[in-house]
C-alpha cells in the first residue's frame, strides 16, 4: 500500500508539473498520451487543470477544447493499428501496445450495441474511453463520424472533470482544512477511478 500511495503521489506531482508549466498544451499532451494506451488516468488530470483554472490562469473552455484535441490525436495510432493491422495483429500484438483481448472484447460490446454512437458514449466512461479506437479502426469506420463523436465525447467528459476541478479549487481553504483531516481518504476518493483504471488495465493484460 507505501509502494502504490508513493508512485501515486510522483504521478500527480507530475501531472502537475506538466500543466503547470505547458498550460493547455499540456492537458492536450496527457489526454493524448491517455488516448494512446497508455495508463494515465484523467480522473486524475483534468480535475488538476480545473484547479488551475480556478486560479485564473487558464480558460475554462480552452482546456477543455485542448483535452478533447488531446483525445483525438492520442486515437490516431490505435485506431490506424485496427485500421491496417486487424483483429489478427491485434489480438496477437495488442498487448505490446498495452491493449489485452478483453479490453478489445469490451469495446467490441458497445460498438456492436450502438454503432456508431459507441464512439460518443464511451469517450464517457472510463476504462472504455481509451479503447474504443482499437474496434473502430479494425471495423473500419467512417473516419468523419469517429473522430467527431469522440472529439464530442471526449469534450463532455471533460468538462465534466475539469469542472469538478475547479468547484474544488473554488473551496480550496475548507478543502485544505478537511484534507488535513481525511487525507488518505481524500486521496482514496479522488483518485478511485483512476486507480480502478490501472488495476484493470493490467489485471487484463495479466488474463490475456
Amino acid at each position: 500500500m507505501e509502494y502504490i500511495n508513493l508512485l501515486l503521489a510522483h504521478l500527480i506531482s507530475w501531472i502537475e508539473h506538466v500543466v503547470t508549466q505547458l498550460g493547455p498544451a499540456g492537458v492536450a499532451l496527457l489526454m493524448a498520451i491517455e488516448s494512446c494506451n497508455i495508463p494515465l488516468p484523467s480522473e486524475a488530470v483534468l480535475p488538476f487543470a480545473g484547479y488551475i483554472v480556478s486560479k485564473g490562469e487558464m480558460n475554462f473552455h480552452v482546456a477543455a477544447f485542448a483535452s478533447a484535441i488531446g483525445c483525438v490525436l492520442g486515437s490516431l495510432p490505435s485506431y490506424y493499428i485496427g485500421y491496417f493491422g486487424g483483429r489478427t495483429f491485434v489480438e496477437k500484438y495488442g498487448k505490446y501496445f498495452l491493449v489485452s483481448n478483453k479490453d478489445l472484447q469490451e469495446a467490441d460490446k458497445w460498438v456492436d450495441k450502438y454503432g456508431d454512437w459507441a464512439f460518443f458514449l464511451c469517450r464517457m466512461l472510463p476504462v472504455v474511453r481509451t479503447f474504443i479506437s482499437l474496434p473502430a479502426g479494425i471495423l473500419r469506420a467512417k473516419k468523419r463520424f469517429f473522430f467527431t463523436f469522440t472529439f464530442l465525447g471526449s469534450l463532455v467528459w471533460s468538462y465534466l472533470l475539469i469542472y469538478v476541478g475547479v468547484k474544488m479549487g473554488q473551496n480550496i481553504e475548507a478543502f485544505k482544512h478537511i484534507w488535513h483531516k481525511f487525507d488518505a481518504l481524500i486521496i482514496g476518493i479522488f483518485l478511485v477511478l483512476g486507480c480502478l483504471y490501472v488495476y484493470k488495465h493490467f489485471k487484463n493484460l495479466k488474463e490475456s
